[in-house]
């Protein structure tokens, strides 16, 4: 069984105030992302490679909060974080605070394969995507008109969710391959108006990001600050190993445990049978499912 869910973020924007054109975009990019991913999957290849190509698929997609469309600082520019972790032997490779790198994840995912460290920063993230030879883009190729008047709108008094296009949250991936292999995958712009050198839940092992053979791969959305005060990812994933819980169970537990502490959220993982889980406590959860006992889905 191979098997790979995504998810677009997680948030409040009511269903009256989003289009029904808008909502088809927003379906089509999380379709390509999942289908991209899968077909990775369904040629034989394994599970990093399958979520690093979606989440890479939603980092160029200006509709999500990660690369082009994410969100802004204060001071209205962009930074960018993101982590992948290999089931298979637990490396992981992250970035945060990064202002240039065209697909955060990628260069995530060679910090994993081709440096001796799990997370890297800023300036030295940025040298080390140089010496990668990966794209370097000027700050500006991220923002876009709609992140814009988010930004504008905090600052003017005007309540964000009132503004119909703005984006919604983290991306991520998660998949089971066919010899069973996990895999997962986070990236992000962070939250609207966060201070300069904010960093959530995404890159932070066990918080936002997660994956160990026979046991699951989890990716978060949501307040990372919560998700990170909780180890939300490791959480789920200790609840399943060490608990014996079903994967639906140990993520509502996760999410119950989050909600205590006042933050909101949502997850999606996938377990070393290939089951998968997504839930969230939230409006809605932008999200999709598809694995190859033909299982396709793809909700809001």
């Amino acid at each position: 069984m191979h098997a790979i869910a995504i998810h677009g973020g997680a948030g409040d924007l009511p269903r009256q105030m989003r289009s029904r054109a808008r909502e088809a975009l927003y379906h089509d990019g999380l379709a390509c992302a999942l289908d991209c991913g899968y077909e990775v999957l369904e040629r034989g290849g394994n599970s990093v490679d399958a979520v690093t190509a979606a989440v890479g698929v939603l980092e160029d997609n200006p509709l999500f909060n990660a690369a082009r469309g994410a969100a802004l600082t204060r001071e209205g520019a962009v930074e960018l974080d993101a982590a992948v972790m290999d089931g298979r032997d637990q490396r992981a490779g992250a970035v945060a605070a990064v202002r240039h790198v065209k697909s955060p994840i990628e260069l995530a995912r060679r910090i994993m394969e081709k440096s001796h460290h799990v997370l890297l920063v800023g300036a030295g993230a940025e040298e080390f995507a140089l010496e990668e030879g990966l794209a370097l883009v000027p700050n500006t190729y991220f923002r876009t008109p709609e992140r814009w008047e988010e930004l504008d709108a905090l600052h003017s008094g005007r309540a964000a969710p009132e503004l119909e296009h703005s984006p919604q949250g983290t991306v991520g991936a998660v998949a089971r391959d066919a010899a069973g292999n996990l895999a997962a995958a986070t990236s992000t712009g962070g939250v609207v108006n966060k201070r300069t050198g904010r960093v959530g839940d995404s890159p932070i092992i066990g918080a936002g990001t997660y994956a160990r053979n026979g046991v699951c791969a989890v990716s978060a959305t949501g307040h990372g600050e919560y998700f990170m005060r909780i180890v939300a990812a490791h959480h789920l994933c200790a609840g399943v190993e060490y608990r014996g819980l079903a994967l639906q169970e140990a993520m509502r537990e996760t999410l119950a445990r989050l909600s205590e502490l006042g933050g909101r959220g949502g997850l999606i993982a996938v377990d070393g049978a290939g089951r998968i889980a997504m839930d969230f406590t939230t409006r809605g959860m932008f999200r999709g499912a598809r694995d190859s006992a033909g299982l396709r889905q793809i909700a809001l």
